[in-house]
């Protein structure tokens, strides 16, 4: 079976075939850094960081660019308001994002460029717009002309006559249609200086959809395999890109992915609803790895209920799958065998990227390992194990990646394992001479903190349950 795909303009799933045989190039629209990140707007992140993994697995040379808009109304807005020039504002939120990618195991990209530093390929993209009769400027701002282009709407199906005004209706009056929408804005009395830069239509910043395309154009060409984003961006960002970019004479993307939201109350995870769940913040009472879990393991195109109930139902679900590969490595080592997807799992991954039956099949080989430990069958343990952490892997969770070590920081991981060891040495102390109420006190000490010890033929083992 091979990999397919939903592509939201073909609104279907279709076979993936790739521009290049062996090479994927990939798009995805990054964060717009106005603020920290909450959980809804980093899911994009792990939906394509599993679409990401799984092509690698498959054989695939994957050129993958993701974004930071860097300028913008809103971060100008809140910049002014805090008393802090855009730019700082801008660049202590990019690295929020950053630190939440990395938290949760997020692939960096290929790279990963800004807006602001791509002002002269913006400008030399609005040019040809103009040139080609797509585009207009009116008193330092640059408009697309929506009615030149006769498949405006193609992306999202809809007609141009059934859509709204743009979102700048301040200017309608110089609009040759108020759908128009903005390539390239003036500067305005009262912005700052520094967010402006000169171009033939006089100082300016440019437009949100215009950043994508200019950088989409640089580092893939003027014809890619994959754009993704979150489902609120397939209108009206995408379709313009879409537009601006085919107007301007490019293929553009051959296939548009969009992930779901994830909602809180049953609304999108907004902050201008104010129900948000900053990663930051929940990642000081969640582990990141089952964090990751409980967003990786619903379909990309699904919507995620965000409650405290169903995160601590994938984090145990997720402690079961990492008991297993923990009991069965210090059986038979970390490395045992060959590392084998089983089929369910690879016709999941290529069923448009299914990963609750991907999750599905994790679990059964799991089951399988386990009585495999229980029997004493090495054999079928060793293999079982690796197959379980190639699967994981391939969705970023294996839970023997360095990555997801405790607390994510070596020194912490070394020192938590050294107290750990220290109190088990006191319980075996104490049971030794049949103090078994300080032994058991010791131990109910360690799961009050967290920490489950199971007794093995080999040993006291633990692992953190929190």
């Amino acid at each position: 079976m091979s990999l397919r795909l939903y592509d939201t303009a073909a609104h279907a799933v279709r076979d993936f075939s790739p521009l290049r045989a062996g090479s994927v190039s990939m798009y995805v629209c990054g964060l717009t850094v106005q603020g920290p990140p909450h959980i809804g707007h980093i899911r994009f992140a792990l939906a394509f960081d599993v679409l990401r993994r799984w092509l690698l697995h498959t054989g695939y040379d994957v050129t993958y660019i993701r974004n930071v808009t860097d300028i913008d109304d809103k971060i100008l807005a809140k910049a002014a308001a805090a008393g802090v020039p855009w730019w700082a504002w801008a660049y202590e939120n990019e690295r929020a994002a950053t630190r939440a990618y990395d938290v949760l195991g997020v692939l960096p990209p290929t790279y990963e460029p800004r807006a602001t530093g791509h002002v002269p390929e913006m400008v030399e993209l609005i040019e040809r717009l103009i040139e080609r009769g797509h585009a207009y400027a009116v008193d330092g701002d640059v408009y697309f002309d929506v009615r030149s282009y006769p498949a405006y709407g193609e992306l999202t199906g809809q007609k141009l006559e059934d859509l709204q005004p743009a979102a700048d209706t301040e200017t309608d009056a110089r609009k040759r249609d108020p759908r128009d929408f903005a390539l390239w804005k003036a500067h305005k009395d009262g912005e700052p200086e520094t967010a402006s830069w000169p171009t033939p239509w006089g100082r300016g910043r440019p437009g949100w959809h215009l950043e994508c395309s200019a950088m989409a154009e640089k580092y893939l060409g003027p014809q890619f395999d994959i754009h993704g984003g979150g489902l609120d961006l397939r209108f009206p960002h995408h379709e313009n890109e879409q537009a601006q970019s085919r107007a301007a004479g490019d293929g553009f993307a051959q296939y548009w992915l969009h992930n779901g939201w994830v909602t809180l109350g049953g609304e999108k995870m907004s902050k201008s609803l104010g129900n948000t769940a900053l990663v930051d913040e929940v990642v000081k009472r969640v582990r990141p790895v089952e964090l990751r879990y409980y967003l990786v393991t619903p379909h990309y195109r699904s919507t995620v209920e965000f409650t405290d109930a169903a995160l601590d139902e994938a984090g145990a679900a997720y402690r079961r799958i990492e008991s297993f590969v923990k009991r069965a490595a210090e059986r038979v080592g970390e490395h045992a065998g060959k590392a084998l997807l089983t089929e369910d799992f690879r016709a999941a991954m290529d069923g448009d990227l299914g990963t609750p039956a991907a999750i599905a099949a994790v679990h059964e080989v799991v089951r399988q390992g386990n009585t495999a430990l229980a029997d004493g069958d090495d054999a079928a343990l060793a293999q079982t194990l690796m197959s379980v952490r190639a699967m994981m892997g391939v969705l970023g969770l294996d839970p023997l990646d360095p990555q997801w070590a405790v607390g994510g920081d070596e020194k912490l991981g070394e020192a938590t394992d050294g107290l750990v060891s220290l109190a088990l040495e006191q319980r075996q102390a104490a049971r030794a001479r049949k103090d078994f109420a300080a032994a058991d006190a010791i131990r109910d000490q360690l799961t009050a903190l967290g920490v489950t010890v199971e007794d093995t033929p080999q040993g006291p083992r633990w692992e953190l349950t929190r």
